[in-house]
């Protein structure tokens, strides 16, 4: 498995693209923004790369609009996204995707998609949507606006739940072992580093049942 990321947009968030670079399939992951650079991202170390399928951790625009700009290249790619964060109420504001974007897939929780031979396990992690997620890949978390290195997502957007960010955090707080975390925006962090020094974290570990 390869990963890639780069930093999208104004207020940069990070695009992730997920590589099984035997099957040449990739994944991308939260595709903002510069499309252009996202499709040049994918070709880099494979001219021959061929996209699967997109993965949303959320529906915020920061987070999905260069899908409009990517469909023209990539016409067949499914969008993956939980259906809490999709639909007619939600072609607007936050979320702009239109209410009638084709083949668009909705996956939840204890799902999986495959790229090429690598799974890609969903965990529905609410808090700062209803439908974000975060997608576990081997030993990474792609964790989209639930957890920051040293934060987590804002929960004042419409939808948004503190008692929800706080269970997410705590089931992602009690998942077995360490992970890399590959947040939707600035730094990466290991999950054991959260747990430690995470104040949203420690408190809802702390104060779970």
């Amino acid at each position: 498995m390869r990963i890639k990321g780069l930093q999208v947009g104004p207020i940069g968030t990070n695009c992730y693209i997920v590589e099984d670079a035997r099957a040449r399939r990739a994944a991308i992951i939260d595709p903002g923004d510069d499309p252009e650079a996202i499709l040049a991202a994918v070709a880099q170390d494979d001219p021959e790369m061929q996209v699967d399928c997109i993965l949303l951790t959320h529906g915020h625009h920061d987070h999905t609009g260069a899908i409009p700009a990517l469909r023209e290249t990539l016409p067949e790619v499914p969008v993956y996204i939980h259906r809490a964060d999709f639909g007619p109420e939600k072609a607007a504001g936050l979320f702009d995707l239109p209410a009638d974007l084709p083949l668009v897939r909705f996956y939840d929780d204890g799902d999986t998609v495959m790229v090429g031979e690598i799974p890609v396990e969903v965990m529905h992690t609410p808090g700062h949507s209803a439908g974000s997620v975060t997608l576990k890949v081997d030993d990474v978390l792609f964790t989209g606006d639930t957890l920051f290195a040293g934060s987590c997502g804002r929960t004042d957007f419409p939808d948004g739940s503190y008692e929800d960010i706080l269970a997410s955090l705590r089931r992602l707080g009690r998942l077995g072992g360490d992970f890399t975390v590959c947040p939707g925006h600035e730094g990466m962090s290991t999950l054991e580093q959260e747990r430690r020094n995470n104040y949203y974290m420690v408190q809802a570990l702390q104060g779970g049942e």
